[in-house]
């Protein structure tokens, strides 16, 4: 059983990933394009991806530990 000071410590963590995928998303952007307008979309598409990722793999690793 998951206690629920554990939950409440992961999901304050989870909100350091917001500016680490924005800063990759950027830096990403940035070295595809030049133009801010360019950057930025691409950035947005970069995060939407990084956080699709993740959100993948917590489901997956939800459901195996569902399993167990």
């Amino acid at each position: 059983m998951i206690h629920a000071a554990l939950v409440g410590q992961s999901s304050f963590l989870l909100w350091h990933a917001i500016p680490i995928v924005i800063g990759i998303s950027l830096v990403y952007g940035a070295t595809r394009h030049e133009l801010m307008g360019h950057i930025l979309y691409s950035a947005y598409r970069t995060a939407l991806w990084i956080l699709g990722f993740v959100a993948v793999i917590a489901v997956v690793l939800a459901v195996i530990s569902w399993m167990v």
